[in-house]
This record gives C-alpha cells, structure tokens and sequence, in this order.
C-alpha cells in the first residue's frame, strides 16, 4: 500500500525506485532490520527500518511518511523513538544517511542532533552523493 506512494516522492523518485523495489524492501524480514508501519489512528502514514548493530548504534535505514502527514511532528517522535531505543541498549551512537540534494531531510536530522560526518559520493547511483549523519549518545 505505501510503496507506490513512497515512489512518486523523493528521494525514492528522483533514484527511480519502482513501486515493486520499495514494496520488495519494506516487505522484506530481516532479524536485524526490522520495519514498522508508522500509524496515525488508523491510517498508516509511513514506514521506518532501523538497522539495529551497525557502528556501536543503530543505523535509520529507512524513514518515510507520505506527504499529507508531513510537519505533523511524527518525523520527530520517531526519531525521539529511535534514540530511546538506542539508550536502552547502551548504544554510543545513532546514524543516518540522506542525499545530499534532500536539503529539508538534511536540516530536519540536523535540528535533531544529528552532525555530518561523511559524504558517501556515487553510493545510490552514479553522480550523486549520501550524507552520512551521526548523533552521539553520552554515556550513562
């Protein structure tokens, strides 16, 4: 259901990310990595896949909220979700990667303490660039 509107947005759509890739993806069951639709009330609004063990934290593999639950604040309680989760298992550091031309992405992951660390250049395709973000949780 969310794929072929995830599609239609970026940056799924400027990569040209069929509907079939992403329903592929979000589908797909990975102890590691698991995903979760995003609902609000009784409407799925999005779908978010963390990568649990990556380099001493979790990694946001996927975040996407379709467009008409956008600056409603759930980008924000996913992400206060994603850190919690990480504190509770002890976790030093919470990553994210985006494209470089996904400029409100950039500035939304920033504004939550988020700080550049890498530019990952030709990763998704030939010519552009991910962003790779990094959050340090301090210890306890």
């Amino acid at each position: 259901m969310l794929a072929p509107q995830l599609a239609n947005i970026d940056p799924w759509a400027r990569y040209h990310y069929t509907p079939a890739a992403l329903a592929s993806f979000l589908a797909a069951g990975e102890a590691d990595a698991p995903r979760y639709a995003i609902a609000v009330g009784r409407a799925i609004a999005g779908a978010v896949c963390i990568r649990k063990n990556w380099l001493r934290g979790p990694y946001l593999q996927f975040l996407g909220i379709l467009p008409p639950y956008q600056s409603q604040g759930i980008g924000s309680s996913v992400l206060n979700w994603f850190e919690s989760q990480a504190r509770e298992v002890g976790a030093q550091n919470l990553w994210i990667a985006a494209s470089e031309f996904n400029v409100r992405a950039l500035s939304f992951y920033e504004r939550h303490g988020y700080g550049r660390v890498a530019v990952l250049t030709d990763l998704v395709v030939e010519g552009s660039s991910e962003i790779l973000l990094r959050k340090r949780l301090p210890r306890s």
